[in-house]
């Protein structure tokens, strides 16, 4: 972490309560100390590419990166035969 890095202190209840402004704040390279009780619990900071864990899986080509941001949406809906809860008893034995 920089020398010239800004650091801000924040409660629980004012980070759930303005958690957008907070991460705005995070994004622009700030770090974000949380606490409970006056007592440093978390710490939030912007992630590098290096943490980015699906970023590493890709580059390793364990996974593929979706080809589009779309997901896939079955055209037809598929209908049980049976109710749910039998398949699902029927799992469990």
């Amino acid at each position: 972490m920089d020398v010239a890095t800004v650091r801000a202190e924040v409660g629980i209840r004012e980070l759930k309560n303005s958690l957008s402004k907070y991460i705005d704040r995070v994004r622009a390279g700030e770090e974000v100390i949380v606490t409970d009780r006056g007592r440093p619990v978390a710490r939030l900071s912007a992630m590098d590419a290096a943490d980015d864990r699906l970023a590493d899986l890709v580059a390793a080509g364990v996974v593929r990166a979706p080809v589009s941001a779309k997901r896939h949406v079955p055209v037809h809906r598929i209908k049980a035969k049976a109710p749910v809860s039998d398949l699902v008893r029927e799992q469990r034995r």
